[in-house]
């Protein structure tokens, strides 16, 4: 598949948002980041992805998601209030309490450098 294929150019800010987690509930946050993956789309976010902690540092996860502005995304939150199952996922990470702390910070991808594939070497 071309890399171009799965970027969209419409999408100029991303949502990178860093969780710190329990460790001890690695599964719980997996759940919770598959949920969103029916949730966010549906209402309006470019799902880029949610990363769980490999090596290194065992309790810091990302989500991504990328909005065409900083209205659309303020559209999206208001959306996703209202949407009953993304209710239910917020509910869920409050009762589990996997989540520690949130963080999140609006970045512009340089178009030139976003999503490029691997050149095999010579």
């Amino acid at each position: 598949m071309n890399p171009s294929q799965n970027s969209n150019p419409n999408t100029h800010i991303t949502c990178m948002i860093r969780y710190q987690i329990d460790p001890f509930q690695r599964a719980a946050f997996a759940q919770y980041a598959e949920n969103w993956g029916r949730i966010i789309p549906r209402c309006g976010g470019h799902l880029i992805g949610y990363f769980l902690p490999h090596e290194g540092t065992n309790d810091v996860a990302w989500g991504l998601i990328a909005f065409a502005s900083l209205a659309a995304y303020e559209t999206y939150r208001a959306r996703l209030k209202q949407d009953e199952a993304g209710r239910a996922n917020f509910a869920f990470a409050q009762e589990k309490r996997f989540i520690l702390r949130e963080e999140r910070t609006f970045v512009e991808s340089v178009v030139s450098t976003f999503n490029l594939a691997a050149v095999e070497a010579i």
